[in-house]
């Protein structure tokens, strides 16, 4: 496998798109069968959007998000269409890199909250209140997580912020995309604490989510979106079903 090919193509909107689809579409079947059986739980990112289009655009607003997130992922890959073909098998290594950045993932932040805060026991008092779902429910919130949660404060924020700065404070593009990265590091922690479903606000909690924010936003513009969306997802996989 020719390796530097790779780490430039996959980050492409094509791979990036078509590697996150599954992420989609589990997600969506898990929240719809639940909601035939009475009961649903859905991501928290995914419920802001859901609500903002909503707001906007009334009881179509969930299908007008919807028709927008899968055609505006569609023009992304169509427009990118000159890249050449597609190679299969570099999905399957996009799975193993994503699922080691996930290993990693637990490694780093978890090593560095505790380094930070002296509180290594932190992450499973933040997800103890999850217990009580049922697998099914853990798995949903977790690709949840994975898919709209990068999607938001990822490909939204981070590629929004970065832009404004390049565009309205003449930012270089490596200052831009720092400052972009922080800031939605601080905001996607501090999304946490939103809403009748919000945690508790704590500084040990906040931080830890701080830095798990910085990782994944840094991984974002590293790594692209879909590469990103599947380590976040199979992080809260490990943390919430293993």
């Amino acid at each position: 496998m020719d390796s530097d090919r790779y780490f430039a193509t996959v980050r492409s909107p094509r791979y990036a798109v078509l590697f996150a689809l599954p992420l989609l579409l589990s997600y969506e079947a898990l929240v719809a069968a639940r909601g035939m059986t009475g009961g649903t739980v859905r991501n928290g990112a995914d419920a802001l959007v859901t609500w903002l289009f909503t707001a906007v655009a009334g009881p179509d607003g969930p299908l007008l998000f919807g028709a927008l997130l899968v055609g505006g992922g569609a023009w992304l890959a169509w427009r990118d269409r000159r890249g050449g073909a597609l190679r299969p098998a570099w999905f399957a290594v996009m799975f193993v890199e994503s699922a080691a950045l996930a290993v990693a993932t637990a490694v780093v932040v978890g090593s560095v909250t505790a380094q930070v805060l002296g509180q290594a026991g932190l992450l499973a008092a933040m997800t103890a209140p999850l217990e009580q779902l049922s697998a099914a429910d853990r798995l949903a919130v977790s690709l949840g997580a994975g898919l709209y949660e990068e999607l938001v404060f990822r490909v939204v924020l981070v590629t929004g912020l970065a832009w404004l700065g390049r565009a309205a404070f003449g930012w270089k593009a490596g200052p831009a995309m720092g400052v972009a990265v922080a800031a939605s590091a601080v905001l996607f922690s501090a999304f946490h604490y939103v809403g009748p479903g919000g945690d508790t606000f704590s500084v040990a909690s906040f931080t830890f989510r701080l830095l798990a924010g910085a990782w994944f936003s840094g991984l974002y513009a590293l790594r692209g979106f879909g590469i990103a969306a599947w380590t976040h997802a199979l992080y809260d996989v490990g943390v919430l079903l293993l």
